[in-house]
This record gives C-alpha cells, structure tokens and sequence, in this order.
C-alpha cells in the first residue's frame, strides 16, 4: 500500500473511530422530579404592540363602521366598489359576495384600473375596503385617503365573526 494511500487509511479509521465514538450512550443522569404543570401561557404576539397603536391612531384618521352598519349598507347594495385587501390566499377560502381583492401590499398599483384611470378617474368613487381583522384595510384606507381617494370606508370588523353570523360569503370560481 503507498504512503499516500496508507495515510487515507488512518484518517479514515480515526474518523469513523471517533463517529462511533460520538454514538455511545453516556451514563444517564437521576430522573429529575418532573416541572410543575404550569398554566398556560397567552400565546406571544406576533407584532409589537406598537402595531396595535398604528392601527388605532390609523382608525381614528379615517371613516370606520363596525359589521352591522356594513351588514346594513351590504344588504341596500350601498358599499360601492368592495375591496377585500386580505392576501390572495385567504381570498380564496371565501369572501363577502361582490368584493374584488386587491392585497393591501398592491393597493396603490391595482386600485387605478378599479376607479377608471387613465381615461376617467373619479376620485370620490365611493369604497368600502375589509380584511380579517380591520387592521389591514384601516392601513389601506389611509393609503387610498392619501392618494387623494375622498369616500373610503374601512370595515372594523373580523371576518370570522361575518362567517359565524351566517351573513353570505362567495367562493371564486
């Protein structure tokens, strides 16, 4: 056997040595008395609480309603253009008959097709936007209310408490 081949040899037989080495079980430890059943903990949030604070000095910048007054404008057909700004996604699993989604992260390119640009925009083209929980589309209707759009509403409502009640939901085709 060459030095060279020889030399891969041993290398080979440390490593493996020292892999196997690595597998034997370790002399256990005495069992711990087992941790207390502890209550549990809320689950963490997911956002800062200064998300919370955006969105509520958001909501206090723009028109808001709570479900049964958009219930009541749903049921007169008296929302006007409908926009569902959850993610394409949660569109998907359903969504108040009559609204088109455009996410709240494409609001501002998507929305000038919607409102007749380039030939006719109409500014004060009455809106109402939701989501799941009234945070997204407070923050779209901010948006929308600094492009110059004058009739957004934003629905403060969650979406969920609109499935549970019974109220109409559409699934795409």
């Amino acid at each position: 056997m060459s030095y060279r081949k020889s030399l891969l040899f041993t290398a080979l037989v440390l490593v493996g040595g020292a892999a196997l080495t690595a597998c034997t079980t370790a002399p256990m430890a005495p069992a711990a008395a087992p941790a207390p059943v502890a209550q549990a903990a809320a689950p963490a949030p997911s956002y800062p609480a200064t998300i919370n604070q955006l969105v509520a000095r958001t909501k206090s910048q723009i028109k808001t309603v709570k479900m049964p007054e958009f219930k009541a404008a749903f049921d007169r057909k008296d929302t006007g253009l409908l926009i569902d700004v959850r993610n394409e996604n949660e569109f998907e699993d359903g969504f108040v008959p009559g609204a088109v989604n455009v996410p709240r992260g494409l609001i501002e390119f998507r929305i000038w097709k919607l409102v007749g640009f380039p030939d006719k925009t109409d500014m004060n083209k009455k809106m109402t936007l939701y989501c799941a929980t009234g945070g997204r589309c407070a923050l779209a209707t901010k948006t929308l209310m600094e492009l110059g759009f004058t009739n957004v509403t934003s629905v403060d409502m969650l979406f969920a408490d609109w499935v549970k009640a019974g109220y109409p939901v559409a699934m795409p085709k």
